[in-house]
């Protein structure tokens, strides 16, 4: 298995440690699991150019392209994988949709669009017709403030409801109250928070956080991915001290309402890997049963990416 440079986890550093035992590559095709959180890009910056407000720094590793992906995921059970905009193209998604367009029925994607631009809902609905079923949203505390007063986010959830699409929110805790607002305002926008609106990142599990996001868990169109475990709590596999973590999100939204992501290329790093992060689901959680890993590796990111 190919190892990755490591880089900080959006900030924050991230530790390592050995292979978890478990999730065998064998028999694992006919499982069709769904991982819904990945970045591709390509060292080709002229045909993909990054955006002006990114450095080339940032491009570690220098690329991670679908046939790198499908080499980590040979053998593990899956086999389709929701795109998620790489920040340092911004607002060119060409690169994911090019992805897409050749690998059909493959991947499912969520894009990044300009908020501030007035033809923002039909942006939407352009990349919509190309098969993104999710916008991502950086919602933390710097920017959440201002979102009350954006004709353009208004505009993001309202388009969102009306569409299908989702609005898939990287956040920290502090910005979960703003999250629980718009839930309130936009009931029938399908709202994605992704890794675990990373709670336990600076180690331990804060439970007043925790609380903020099961908060959310009364909104039904509200969904949480399970997602980069190597940088949560104690961030060494096999994660089980996520475990309680796990356990309480699950008991809040239900299985259905939660989804399985690698976030690779990060997952991948150091001693990090594929296998130890789905094992996490498949073997790790003996709480979990056969219906709900299910759910969380295939169902739930299958509804809201693939149909």
């Amino acid at each position: 298995m190919k190892k990755h440079t490591r880089r900080t986890f959006l900030g924050t550093a991230v530790g390592t440690a050995g292979l978890a035992a478990g999730c065998s590559r064998e028999s694992g095709p006919e499982k069709n699991w769904i991982d819904a959180h990945v970045h591709v890009w390509t060292p080709d910056k002229q045909a993909y150019p990054i955006s002006p407000n990114f450095s080339e720094k940032e491009m570690a590793p220098p690329s991670f392209l679908p046939s790198e992906l499908f080499a980590e995921q040979e053998g593990t059970g899956v086999n389709r994988t929701v795109l998620v905009q790489m920040s340092f193209y911004q607002y060119d998604n060409q690169f994911m949709l090019h992805s897409m367009e050749k690998f059909p029925g493959r991947f499912g994607g969520i894009g990044i669009v300009n908020s501030e631009e007035k033809t923002v809902g039909d942006e939407m609905k352009r990349l919509a017709g190309k098969g993104v079923r999710g916008f991502r949203l950086y919602a933390f505390p710097d920017r959440v403030k201002d979102w009350g007063a954006s004709e353009g986010i208004q505009t993001m959830w309202r388009t969102g409801g009306e569409e299908g699409l989702a609005m898939c929110c990287l956040t920290d805790p502090a910005s979960l109250s703003v999250i629980h607002s718009m839930c309130k305002k936009y009931p029938d926008t399908n709202v994605v928070i992704d890794h675990f609106a990373r709670i336990g990142m600076k180690g331990e599990v804060d439970q007043s956080n925790l609380d903020a996001l099961l908060a959310l868990a009364q909104f039904s169109n509200t969904y949480v991915k399970t997602s980069a475990y190597y940088a949560l709590g104690k961030k060494l596999p096999p994660y089980h001290d996520l475990g309680p973590l796990f356990q309480q999100v699950r008991d809040a939204f239900g299985s259905e309402r939660l989804m399985w992501g690698s976030d690779c290329p990060y997952q991948v790093q150091g001693e990090h890997s594929y296998e130890a992060s789905l094992a996490l689901v498949t073997e790790g959680l003996d709480f979990l049963s056969e219906a709900e890993k299910e759910n969380i590796l295939r169902n739930t990111a299958e509804k809201l990416f693939f149909s």
